[in-house]
């Protein structure tokens, strides 16, 4: 445990995207913390959002938001947790449990800093660090076809 906090602290400084992998219990939300709570963006939010529990057909709206009338019971514009994250951290825990279309349109958020809601024309820019974690060890699932 001391050798995590150890590397914890030392990546705390960073603005690296993290994947934390571990069995179901081992403080993986714990470990995203400490790499939140002293870094430089300790002062913005820390959005913890476990992928695994948000039905597939919320999931993009639920991330990314959406504009009012993109679909059946969107009378307003909702703001996204991954917008909900800007200036913070968003913790994806069980992110292999995310479905590959938002893997895609999460990848857009990794490499460009972009998103676009759902029903939206335009891109927004946003200044998010991103955490990952899963139970799953993801050289297995792409082995796999997971």
């Amino acid at each position: 445990m001391e050798e995590i906090i150890r590397r914890a602290e030392r990546v705390a400084e960073t603005k690296s995207t993290v994947l934390i992998t571990g069995e179901t219990g081992t403080g993986k939300e714990l470990v995203a913390r400490l790499l939140h709570a002293p870094g430089p963006r300790r002062d913005g939010p820390f959005v913890p959002i476990n992928c695994g529990a948000i039905p597939t057909e919320l999931m993009e709206s639920e991330f990314f938001g959406h504009q009012r009338g993109s679909f059946t019971g969107a009378v307003s514009d909702k703001e996204g947790l991954v917008q909900g994250a800007e200036g913070g951290t968003l913790f994806l825990d069980a992110i292999a449990e995310m479905t590959p279309a938002t893997q895609v349109k999460l990848l857009r958020v990794l490499q460009e800093r972009r998103f676009r809601r759902l029903g939206g024309r335009q891109e927004q820019a946003v200044d998010v660090r991103v955490l990952a974690a899963t139970n799953t060890d993801p050289r297995e699932a792409v082995r796999s076809g997971m």
